[in-house]
């Protein structure tokens, strides 16, 4: 796997000389042909048929025949050991790969497809999640050469990230000017003041349990909340101003929220 990883040139004291260790890398990109693979779950006939419910909204016409595109756009999420302020692993994990569906008359809805088995190269992929309209595609054209999409849920923050830093596309919440860089120990930092007690007890995605910074539920999705945030806003806990008001897009955005059986 391709990595954007920082080499860090530190200096032995023991030996007086110059040794080059490199550090975690900040993300890890999943493979083409992982993406590729995740793609072709979203033209799974269950995929299409979530995508169908999603158009099916009241007041909306039949959607008629229903497109799925055929490139995927990986998704990042925050690592949590990273909200923590550890310096262990990566600052982010891949949340999900998105794919567009059209629908007959151009509306447009995002196809979620997240590893089963995040980390591994064989994983198997699975659509849990088709959401209206296609910001992470739309967002993707913002990214600068080598950046990754990097979304901060609580606040509807889409970032661009980077080795050096992240810097801001949009958000319901913007804590930081658009387009500005915010070097990664400073976001480190913002982070951790804004969700570090926050976080629940979970296990480290990294461990391969979860793509989505949280375990996963064992309930069916199907017998989730229709309206909820769950598997999509990880940390929000208590009465915080700031994270109520940040959900309001995503609440707008998952009224049409159809999930896939297990």
């Amino acid at each position: 796997m391709l990595a954007a990883a920082v080499l860090l040139i530190a200096c032995s004291v023991g030996f007086g000389g110059v040794t080059a260790v490199a550090a975690s890398p900040v993300w890890v990109d999943p493979s083409a042909e992982q993406v590729s693979a995740a793609v072709t779950a979203a033209h799974s006939t269950e995929a299409i048929g979530y995508a169908r419910s999603n158009f099916r909204r009241p007041g909306h016409p039949d959607p008629g025949a229903i497109t799925v595109g055929t490139t995927g756009t990986p998704v990042f999420t925050l690592d949590p050991a990273f909200v923590r302020g550890e310096n262990t692993g990566p600052a982010a994990v891949l949340a999900y790969v998105a794919v567009v569906a059209h629908a007959q008359d151009g509306s447009a809805a995002t196809i979620q497809v997240t590893p089963e088995s995040p980390g591994r190269p064989d994983t198997k992929w699975r659509v849990d999640t088709v959401l209206s309209g296609d910001d992470e595609h739309q967002l993707t054209s913002q990214l600068s050469a080598g950046a990754v999409l990097l979304n901060e849920p609580q606040i509807n923050g889409w970032y661009a990230l980077g080795k050096d830093g992240v810097r801001l596309l949009r958000a319901s919440m913007p804590q930081s000017p658009v387009g500005a860089l915010v070097p990664l120990d400073a976001y480190q930092r913002q982070v951790r003041d804004r969700y570090a007690d926050k976080q629940p007890q979970f296990q480290n995605p990294r461990d391969g349990e979860s793509g989505l910074a949280q375990p996963r539920p064992t309930s069916p999705p199907a017998a989730q909340a229709e309206h909820g945030t769950s598997g999509l806003v990880p940390w929000i806990a208590g009465g915080s101003v700031l994270l109520l008001l940040g959900a309001a897009y995503l609440v707008r955005r998952l009224r049409a929220r159809r999930h896939a059986p297990r």
